[in-house]
């Protein structure tokens, strides 16, 4: 079995370097102007981008640039002119969706590799054969499809690399083709604006109607009546029987908000497939985030490789981050039972949360850069490249020396005693609280 490459998200250098110290054999980030994620997009010229790949290159990793865009005659206009400087850096593989700047790409750099984008909606194994007669080296396969699917494009178009998705956030639209953020705040999603709209929390106003029959609020500039608990339950006239429950709570209804995708229980079968990159979804995520699912998904590799037994550790280990609840997406409809308890996060906020990072180090003692409150006795984990490390300080002092109960919050620096069996380097390295319920496992 030979193992698939493992491709995280790069939104930032921090971004990059931390997912190649946890593992990751390439990493993807946005071209400015012409991706899909152009907010907090840290590789916005032409330095950076060239910084980004160089590092890349030279640690033999690869370097992927996201130029997905569904683009307007004005941007078809300036993307060749643009991309030129950037083709320059010589970036391993272009992500696109558009078969119209595929052409130009492909007419103007016929040696360019390209990769068919996610938003280019690949579903079955005439698409992909189409594509690899265009040209591309690489199709990213729909999230629509289940495991079978995959297998039986695999199996008809043995040339052609896929990529799939194995981790991070889900559009409700079909493989983020939505319209609703531009609908409501005329930010066009497929112009790399979306504003997640899909993910606000909407609230009941008290409301009337107009002459014509629209409704407007009646509430004192349109503020939210007092909150009462609902629960609804939809019922299409069409499918009798077939009900959709939808919640208020004090927070809002979310009925719009997918979970989020976790696939590390199917590794060893897309490894088994020859599916050739698997991949990580969150290019605005913490690095943090990049450090744990890197982490988390280059042992579920490695260990499938060997074939080792899927260890159910790991799906606990991704219930350290925030999320919004777990699903596997339509890689499968039916779950068995050992898997029931996943398919809800203990907490939405994760069972971990990120306290510090390490600045400094002598014989006992570690400095900690604080991110959110911690105190001692807390359960705590040191996250690194080389594995982790549980362990609990008995002490903690501030940078003067002096013994304080608790480290603030951010914007603090604590020392507390150094554990034992450190690994040699903490670079890349962060602290994290245990939260008490997740203990007990």
């Amino acid at each position: 079995m030979k193992a698939p490459e493992l491709l995280a998200p790069a939104g930032t250098p921090e971004h990059l370097e931390t997912a190649f110290a946890y593992g990751a054999d390439a990493v993807y980030a946005g071209q400015p102007r012409y991706s899909l994620r152009v907010r907090n997009n840290s590789f916005k010229d032409i330095a950076a981008l060239g910084g980004g790949i160089e590092y890349a290159h030279a640690l033999g990793k690869q370097f992927y640039l996201v130029s997905n865009i569904a683009p307007h005659n004005s941007k078809v206009r300036t993307y060749l002119r643009d991309l030129e400087p950037v083709l320059e850096l010589r970036p391993d593989a272009l992500i696109m969706s558009d078969p119209g700047l595929i052409m130009l790409v492909r007419e103007r750099w016929p040696d360019q590799p390209i990769h068919l984008s996610v938003q280019a909606n690949a579903v079955n194994w005439a698409t992909v054969e189409f594509w690899r007669c265009q040209g591309i080296s690489r199709v990213i396969l729909s999230r629509e499809l289940a495991l079978d699917e995959i297998r039986e494009i695999r199996d008809k178009v043995p040339e052609m690399e896929l990529e799939v998705f194995v981790h991070g956030a889900l559009c409700m639209a079909y493989s983020g083709r939505c319209l609703l953020s531009g609908y409501m705040n005329h930010r066009d999603a497929n112009q790399g604006a979306c504003t997640n709209a899909c993910r606000w929390n909407y609230k009941e106003v008290a409301h009337s109607h107009d002459q014509t029959g629209d409704l407007i609020a009646t509430s004192a500039q349109g503020d939210v009546q007092a909150f009462e608990p609902k629960e609804i339950l939809l019922e299409e006239p069409n499918r009798p029987g077939s009900f959709i429950p939808a919640y208020e709570d004090e927070h809002g209804t979310y009925i719009m908000n997918s979970r989020d995708l976790r696939a590390v229980q199917h590794v060893a079968e897309l490894c088994r497939m020859g599916v050739h990159s698997l991949k990580i979804e969150g290019r605005t995520k913490s690095t943090y985030y990049v450090a744990r699912t890197t982490q988390v998904y280059r042992r579920a590799i490695d260990e499938a490789v060997h074939g080792k037994p899927f260890d159910m550790g790991l799906m606990n280990e991704l219930e350290a981050l925030s999320n919004r609840g777990y699903t596997e997406g339509f890689l499968r409809r039916h779950l068995p039972q050992e898997y029931q308890t996943y398919e809800q996060g203990s907490s939405y906020l994760g069972t971990q949360q990120v306290v510090g990072t390490i600045t400094d180090q002598d014989d006992n003692w570690l400095t900690i850069d604080v991110k959110n409150k911690f105190a001692p006795g807390d359960q705590l984990e040191l996250i690194t490249p080389a594995g982790n490390l549980r362990f609990s300080a008995a002490t903690m002092e501030n940078r003067h020396g002096e013994t304080i109960e608790y480290a603030p919050g951010s914007g603090h620096i604590v020392k507390i005693p150094k554990p034992e069996h450190l690994p040699e380097t903490l670079n890349f390295s962060y602290l994290t609280k245990i939260f008490p319920e997740a203990t007990a496992d």
